[in-house]
């Protein structure tokens, strides 16, 4: 994954550049997150529904030719799909694309984390909204705390930039944010705090959020007044800090408010293969039926092209091009995490 190249600048309608794809390769997982899904989980996709491997490489390779250089996998639980990590490798040799990631809940196979640093993998993001096993269960609706720290601590000790992505909930999980930021202390992770968002599979109802990305920050500032603003990055999804002398860092992810939408450089595309060109878009076009059907290479990059020229100004407006208020309750896992 070495970027040698001086790429084609692939821009939307907005002039905003387009070089981030994530790809989710399942809508299934093992857990069953309240704002996620219901408990009885999701009407998941047949094997024939999703894109294969080779399609989803396909995919692709087009995409790193009109300039796409990061991608990060999601899922679902990326590993739930068998054949991952072969497929990962697969892509982390293709010279165009620069970063690899993946998110995932920690529930994986141990044995799997010397597979992503051999192959050079950019970062882990470890989805865990809370510190105490009590509240995981309730959260999650599964017992799997001690099995998801313990691949904390692997991923810490073999070197892998990990990132712990926490869903704020008001009712559920706010005695964890300072604790979470004090993880920063000794190790050498990035804490992000996510504002709540409605796609939760029609699991429970949705209310506008009381804790935005202020009353966050808001709050960890009262335990750390000296908390300082670090410089964000181009396109940096979070807004980020840190505690002095801490070794870590703490985010803040207006994903809710919707903030960052001006510098958006990502796209999606779900299991069936659907583009999304924004997460709060309804519904998306679908290479899947595109390539079944036989579309070239060419039609393909042409397809993308024409959509990326029709992508809304931000979450907004995404939101209200929906067909219908029921879609705002789409799961995560079927749009990719």
């Amino acid at each position: 994954m070495h970027n040698k190249y001086t790429l084609n600048l692939l821009f939307d309608n907005h002039g905003r550049q387009l070089n981030y794809l994530r790809l989710a390769v399942t809508d299934r997982c093992n857990l069953r997150c309240f704002y996620c899904m219901p408990e009885e989980g999701l009407n998941f996709n047949k094997k024939s529904q999703i894109l294969t491997y080779e399609e989803m490489e396909r995919l692709i390779h087009i995409l790193a030719d009109l300039g796409i250089s990061k991608i990060r996998i999601t899922g679902g639980e990326p590993f739930v799909r068998k054949g991952l990590i072969p497929f990962m490798e697969k892509v982390s040799g293709i010279e165009k694309i620069d970063r690899l990631s993946i998110t995932t809940n920690g529930t994986g196979p141990l044995d799997k984390i010397k597979n992503l640093k051999a192959m050079g993998i950019h970062s882990v993001n470890l989805s865990l909204d809370c510190l105490d096993k009590a509240r995981f269960h309730k959260i999650t609706r599964r017992d799997e705390y001690d099995q998801v720290m313990t691949y904390y601590r692997a991923l810490l000790d073999a070197g892998i930039n990990t990132k712990i992505n926490a869903v704020v909930m008001q009712e559920h999980n706010l005695e964890d944010i300072l604790p979470m930021c004090n993880l920063t202390h000794t190790d050498h992770v990035s804490v992000r705090f996510i504002e709540e968002m409605p796609f939760n599979g029609g699991s429970k109802g949705y209310k506008p959020i009381e804790w935005n990305h202020n009353k966050i920050l808001a709050h960890i500032q009262s335990a750390y007044p000296d908390l300082e603003k670090l410089t964000d990055e181009t396109n940096s999804t979070s807004l980020n800090y840190k505690i002095p002398s801490a070794q870590g860092s703490i985010g803040i992810i207006p994903a809710y408010t919707r903030t960052i939408c001006g510098s958006c450089d990502r796209i999606r595309l779900t299991p069936k293969g659907e583009l999304k060109t924004c997460l709060y878009q309804n519904g998306g076009f679908s290479f899947r039926d595109f390539m079944r059907n036989g579309a070239t290479d060419k039609e393909v990059e042409q397809q993308f092209k024409k959509l990326f020229a029709q992508r809304a100004k931000d979450g907004f407006e995404a939101e209200k091009q929906k067909s219908s208020a029921a879609n705002s309750f789409e799961s995560m896992a079927t749009i990719g995490g």
